[in-house]
């Protein structure tokens, strides 16, 4: 049975990156279907899997993590004279196989992220 699971580490930090809104969107076209939403425990991790077993379909995705606040509420932000260099971090993928598990992990800091598909 395939699953799609993510965390959020805080590369600045060096730390887990908890309380992060996240919502995954499948895309079909040009319609978008909000599937799943979660925010991240004090592991930056979520409690289940996004999604799982027949909820997990093959296709293309978006996963839609919002750091802006996160990096706000911890003292990381930019000034608030301007927009934020990050706010909310969109992730692409593609899932060719719904048997598989999915990991999808966001390593992120003030200015850059970094994404890879985990195990």
């Amino acid at each position: 049975m395939g699953k799609l699971t993510t965390h959020v580490l805080d590369t600045a930090r060096g730390k887990p990156g908890a309380g992060i809104a996240i919502q995954v969107e499948r895309l079909e076209g040009d319609q978008r279907e909000l599937v799943a939403s979660a925010i991240t425990n004090a592991d930056g991790r979520c409690d289940s899997a996004l999604l799982e077993g027949a909820d997990l379909r093959v296709g293309e995705y978006e996963m839609h993590f919002s750091v802006g606040a996160y990096l706000v509420a911890n003292d990381m932000a930019e000034p608030a004279s301007g927009p934020r260099f990050l706010d909310t971090v969109v992730l692409r993928f593609g899932v060719s196989n719904a048997d598989e598990h999915y990991h999808v992990p966001l390593l992120v800091s003030p200015f850059a992220y970094s994404t890879y598909r985990g195990s």
